[in-house]
């Protein structure tokens, strides 16, 4: 099966279970990867900033348009950090590094998920969410 018809039946999945708020919250996040992806090479973590996503979804629906979209796990850490702030939850995003002795490998995940690599691996850096991500509350 080609590629173009692979995409053309995830499409109509996702129309099927989510509607097109589902539709429009994988477009964001194809985007939000590449735009994180850009961002990150031309500035680092400081220069990333991303648009709030549409409403509605599941972190499932992000992670599997992530995997489609061959983002790095930093890039899906950032966008999946930027969804859950949209829905008010602060998730810090984790990088850690293994020892050069052991093949230097680094990798990024969301604090509290679960990960098979973080025993293997010591943190550098934990990244707060952006306080501009988060939104004001309601009065």
């Amino acid at each position: 099966m080609t590629d173009p018809v692979r995409a053309l039946r995830a499409l109509a999945r996702v129309v099927r279970r989510h509607g097109p708020l589902g539709v429009a919250l994988v477009a964001w996040t194809l985007l939000a990867c590449r735009r994180v992806r850009r961002q990150l090479a031309q500035g680092g973590l400081d220069a990333v900033r991303l648009p709030g996503p549409p409403p509605g979804g599941t972190d499932t629906l992000v992670r599997r348009a992530l995997r489609r979209g061959g983002g790095n796990c930093l890039e899906s850490a950032l966008v999946r950090q930027r969804w859950f702030a949209r829905r008010r939850v602060a998730r810090t995003v984790v990088i850690a590094v293994s020892a050069p002795s052991a093949g230097f490998h680094a990798h990024a995940w969301l604090d509290g998920d679960p990960d098979p690599h973080r025993d293997e691996l010591a943190e550098i850096l934990r990244r707060p969410v952006p306080p501009s991500w988060l939104p004001r509350p309601r009065r």
